[in-house]
């Protein structure tokens, strides 16, 4: 039975993305849907990186955190998006093996490299209004890049894990993969294997990711609040909760995606997908929107960009 399992899983040279089951007619609304989700995440991030580059009032580590979360959104949307939008079109809607294994590994770069970035601009919030007198001296441009460096580190070794375990289970059941792009689920259900140590892997795997960004985050807005709450002026306190209500956004719509469509029964495969949508295109979507409607100095830049552009015109 193993050396059917391996002459099997040698012969896969490409799946099948089955997408979401919807009738034929329904593709070309999905395909413009998509579309102007993935123009919107384009223009907001894209925008987004271009004005914390640019605008000299917006070199601080909360906007250099802020343009590097901008980066990663652009980029693990482009790693879903483009190919799903291929597949609308497509009859064949398949995917290389190769091809299954970058997008699958990137992906899992990127969203696993966001969640210890979020860490790190709660740790960023919780200095800035608890420490604020010595905000420049700890949130250092040295401690900054460490903190991303080291939030790439952690998305590239769990993404090389995640993705090395995956991809040597043997697919001798199905090359069909019943969602829109690939994913650790999907693929769990065309594998033949006995998954239960692969599955406790994954899991422990999961959990030395997320509990530790869970955890600072936290820590760090419980001490964020206490802070807060000592503050005498309601504008005061009113002032430091608005710092920290567009960071608070992007995480819950995050992290409140994620446990929604893992904690999702097996059973319903298009309930997952439409879960997936939700981090993999929603999220990125909404980020630039959140931290330029919540925040002051975007708000500010953008006012005096359009005037300045008024101007010339």
């Amino acid at each position: 039975m193993g050396d059917r399992g391996t002459s099997n899983h040698s012969a896969v040279t490409d799946f099948i993305l089955i997408g979401f089951r919807v009738r034929p007619e329904l593709h070309i609304l999905l395909f413009l849907l998509f579309l102007l989700v993935y123009a919107m995440i384009l223009l907001g991030n894209v925008g987004m990186m271009t004005i914390i580059m640019t605008d000299p009032r917006l070199n601080t580590p909360m906007y250099f955190f802020l343009g590097n979360l901008s980066f990663i959104d652009l980029f693990y949307s482009s790693v879903i998006a483009p190919k799903a939008m291929i597949n609308f079109w497509s009859e064949s809607k398949s995917i290389s093996f190769a091809g299954c294994l970058i997008q699958f590994f990137l992906f899992a770069l990127f969203i696993v490299t966001e969640g210890f970035l979020l860490a790190a601009m709660a740790y960023d919030r919780f200095i800035a209004i608890c420490n604020p007198l010595l905000y420049s001296v700890q949130m250092s441009t040295r401690l900054c890049i460490q903190l991303v460096a080291g939030s790439y580190f952690c998305g590239c070794i769990s993404s090389v894990l995640q993705t090395g375990m995956t991809f040597t289970l043997p697919f001798c059941a199905s090359r069909a993969i019943d969602h829109f792009y690939c994913d650790t689920r999907p693929l769990q259900r065309i594998s033949c294997s006995d998954l239960f140590i692969y599955r406790m892997v994954s899991f422990s795997l999961s959990g030395i990711i997320i509990m530790p960004t869970i955890i600072v985050i936290i820590i760090s807005y419980m001490y964020i609040v206490s802070t807060v709450l000592k503050i005498r002026s309601s504008e005061g306190r009113k002032k430091a909760f608005s710092t920290c209500s567009s960071h608070l956004g992007v995480v819950g719509v995050l992290y409140g995606a994620v446990f929604f469509m893992y904690l999702t029964p097996d059973r319903f495969p298009e309930l997952s997908k439409v879960a997936s949508l939700c981090y993999t295109l929603v999220t990125p979507m909404l980020n630039p929107l959140i931290y330029s409607l919540r925040n002051k100095d975007v708000k500010e830049v953008l006012k005096k960009l359009l005037e300045k552009r008024n101007t010339i015109v």
